[in-house]
């Protein structure tokens, strides 16, 4: 595959970046939901992270470290940390949204031409621990979009470059059942103004439409992309969409009644339809959790 092509295929979801106050207090609520979560890693860049894995696809738990450590913004530099540092000022929650990329390089040039990203890829690597405690490279260069409409939201595209390294199996098993991350969700007074940009980002996936909502369905996952009313009907929201921003994600479950029985031995507020038990944002430190069945 040529790499323009790789630049203009649809891209699945990699991962959504999930800003909290207290890292290992939120591992710990995850755990309690019934995932499996990793140990702390942290970044040059002043950020340090959890991750829950799926196949193919992960959450990233993430917090600041050390806000001495995080660059300034510079021209056509994206600064990861003082994004996430801004997001964690205004709340907790889904705030950025992450795509999977087989070439961040084309993926970045794709980005210029088409008017939503004029900023350089970005490498780096760090040190992961094996289950058995051993440790290995991974590596990623990453490639930024943006959406001027959507100031609060972030979008980038990631390879991997020690595949090998980074996905493991025994971190894809989950006390809840659950084997995929399946959405990310986004929720704006005027989602037609968002619907070119995340197409373009995506890799003009196919488009299903509502009322006033799409579905981007994507090799892997899809976005959701909602007006207040959707948010409402669909996850039992009622969420400040202006300016747009991430209300939360869904993951697919084999059992409702297992994970419901889980969460209320726990405590944890939910509401449950024939598809889908919802966490709420305001119970789930400001990321809006959907468990679906599949």
């Amino acid at each position: 595959m040529s790499d323009s092509t790789a630049a203009l295929s649809p891209r699945g979801l990699d991962h959504l970046v999930i800003g909290v106050r207290d890292l290992d207090a939120a591992g710990a609520f995850y755990e309690t939901l019934g995932f499996t979560v990793g140990t702390r890693n942290r970044h040059p860049w002043g950020t340090e992270n959890r991750i829950v894995q799926f196949p193919g696809a992960f959450l990233e738990l993430i917090t600041i470290g050390d806000a001495g450590a995080i660059p300034a913004p510079a021209p056509r530099q994206f600064s990861f940390g003082q994004f996430v540092r801004e997001a964690l000022e205004r709340g907790e929650g889904l705030s950025m949204l992450v795509l999977e990329s087989r070439d961040a390089k084309a993926d970045a040039t794709a980005f210029n031409a088409a008017g939503i990203g004029d900023f350089e890829p970005f490498f780096f690597e760090r040190q992961a621990k094996r289950p058995d405690g051993s440790t290995v490279r991974v590596a990623f260069s990453l490639a930024f979009a943006a959406d001027p409409l959507a100031p609060e939201c972030g979008f980038f595209v990631c390879q991997q470059h020690e595949p090998q390294n980074f996905w493991n199996p025994a971190f894809q098993q989950h006390a809840n059942g659950a084997s995929a991350l399946s959405a990310a969700i986004l929720v704006t007074d005027d989602p037609g103004q968002h619907r070119g940009f995340l197409q373009s980002f995506a890799g003009f996936p196919e488009v299903l439409e509502g009322n006033a909502d799409y579905v981007l369905t994507l090799p892997r996952g899809r976005i959701d992309l909602l007006d207040p009313e959707a948010a409402q009907a669909i996850y039992h929201a009622e969420p400040d969409p202006t300016p747009a921003r991430f209300l939360g994600f869904c993951v697919t479950v084999p059992d409702l009644d297992v994970v419901a029985a889980r969460l209320e031995t726990a405590d944890i507020a939910f509401g449950q339809g024939e598809e889908r038990i919802v966490v709420p944002a305001e119970a789930a430190m400001g990321c809006l959790i959907a468990f679906e069945q599949g």
